[in-house]
C-alpha cells in the first residue's frame, strides 16, 4: 500500500501542483500553520516487554544471516537486454544454477510479481523454477553444446517471461489457490483437490 500511496503522491505532486521555472512548487506559502511537534508515546510495561522480546529474536534472525557483497563489473543489464534477454529471467535462471551446482538439485522458487494493475493489487507469486530451467541447467552441467544450451537458455528465458507475465496480470495460480483454500476453510468445505 505504501507503494501505491507514494506514486499518487508523485503523480499529484507533479501533474496537479507542479513547479515554477525555477524549481520551486506553485502556490502561495502558508504561514499560519504550526510548526511540526515532537510525538511522545506512553508505552505500558507490557508492550515493552512484548517490544523487547520481538526484538530479541529479530536480532537471532539477523545474527544468524551470513550476507557478502561483492561488486559485479564484467557486465550490467544493458548487456542483457543487447542479447534480447530480460534481465529479471536471467538473475532467476542464474540463480537456479548456483543453486544446483551448490546443492546438486532444483528446488521451489517463489519470486514475487506485482499486481498494480489491479485495484488493490499485490503480489502473485511466478515459480521460476520451471521444466525450461531445469533443462537448461542440466544442459550446462552435462557438457552440451554451445549452441543447445544457449537454445535451452532462450527457452527457458521466455518461459520465465510469460509466467512473470501472466502473474502480473492476473493469469497465475497461486493466489487464486490460496482463495480457493480460504474459502473453503470459511464455507467448512472438505476438498481433496486442495489437499494434494
Amino acid at each position: 500500500r505504501c507503494g501505491v500511496f507514494f506514486q499518487y503522491t508523485l503523480a499529484t505532486d507533479a501533474f496537479q501542483l507542479g513547479y515554477t521555472e525555477d524549481g520551486h512548487c506553485k502556490g502561495e506559502v502558508e504561514l499560519s500553520l504550526p510548526p511540526p511537534q515532537r510525538l511522545v508515546w506512553e508505552i505500558s510495561p507490557e508492550v515493552q516487554a512484548q517490544v523487547c522480546s520481538s526484538l530479541a529474536v529479530a536480532q537471532a534472525l539477523a545474527d544468524d544471516v551470513d550476507c557478502h557483497v561483492f561488486p559485479f563489473r564484467d557486465f550490467g543489464k544493458g548487456c542483457i537486454k543487447k542479447c534480447k534477454i530480460s534481465p529479471d529471467a536471467f538473475i532467476q535462471i542464474s540463480l537456479q544454477l548456483a543453486y544446483y551446482r551448490d546443492r546438486g538439485g532444483f528446488c521451489l522458487t517463489y519470486e514475487a510479481s506485482m499486481t498494480r494493475l489491479f485495484r488493490e493489487g499485490r503480489t502473485e507469486t511466478v515459480r521460476s523454477c520451471s521444466k525450461e530451467s531445469c533443462d537448461f541447467v542440466k544442459a550446462l552441467e552435462g557438457g552440451k553444446t554451445e549452441e543447445e544450451c544457449r537454445r535451452l537458455f532462450r527457452q527457458a528465458s521466455e518461459k520465465h517471461q510469460n509466467l512473470y507475465r501472466m502473474a502480473m496480470t492476473g493469469a497465475g495460480i497461486d493466489r487464486h489457490l490460496f482463495c480457493l483454500y480460504v474459502v473453503s476453510k470459511y464455507l467448512g468445505v472438505d476438498s481433496p483437490f486442495l489437499h494434494e
